[in-house]
């Protein structure tokens, strides 16, 4: 499928919003690819399917994680964690992408995971500070982005870590695993 169809099919997924925000991803994703030497158009890509599935059904998510041999434990966490791993199931299943590393990048951008790849990092870190964000710690992430993407994810991890403990909500154990494995990347430079 052609990009252009690509960003249609993409686009009538969501509200204007959301659009909006896919664009920033979109952009800040080849930014930060160019920047710290990634692949611009597996970025872009994967940026444009990130949140393909957010809007979908939580009912129709947790069917697509249920039967197609997913993580089951997602079902025990937080909703907001379902669409990305349906929506890289959805990415190949009807959009036929087949590289391993858009549909990682896809599939981790809200969660992380330990030995992240260049793509992954630059994909979640763009969902964080696109320009449309607008959260207590977006400023020092993009500030931090401009010189390290592990730093800026770490930021980006202890907000959203920050956010669920201050709800009272449970922590997907990926995602401080992706944190802790980032802090020992740092530590080995």
């Amino acid at each position: 499928m052609k990009r252009e169809q690509l960003i249609a099919a993409v686009k009538e997924q969501m509200p204007e919003r959301r659009w909006l925000h896919t664009l920033g991803v979109m952009e800040t994703s080849v930014i930060l690819a160019n920047r710290f030497g990634g692949e611009p158009v597996k970025a872009d890509l994967a940026a444009i399917l990130h949140d393909y599935c957010k809007y979908w059904p939580v009912q129709e998510q947790a069917k697509i994680i249920r039967e197609n041999d997913l993580p089951q434990d997602l079902l025990a966490f937080d909703k907001e964690l379902w669409h990305s791993h349906a929506g890289a199931y959805i990415a190949k299943a009807q959009f036929g992408i087949e590289d391993e590393e858009i549909l990682d990048a896809i599939r981790y951008h809200t969660s992380g995971r330990e030995q992240m790849t260049l793509l992954d990092k630059i994909v979640c870190l763009a969902d964080y500070m696109e320009p449309g964000r607008d959260f207590p710690a977006v400023g020092l992430i993009r500030e931090l982005a401009e010189h390290s993407l592990e730093k800026a994810l770490i930021a980006g991890f202890d907000s959203t870590i920050g956010f669920l403990l201050s709800k009272g909500k449970r922590i997907y154990p990926l995602t401080i695993l992706t944190r802790n494995d980032l802090i020992h990347q740092i530590n080995k430079e």
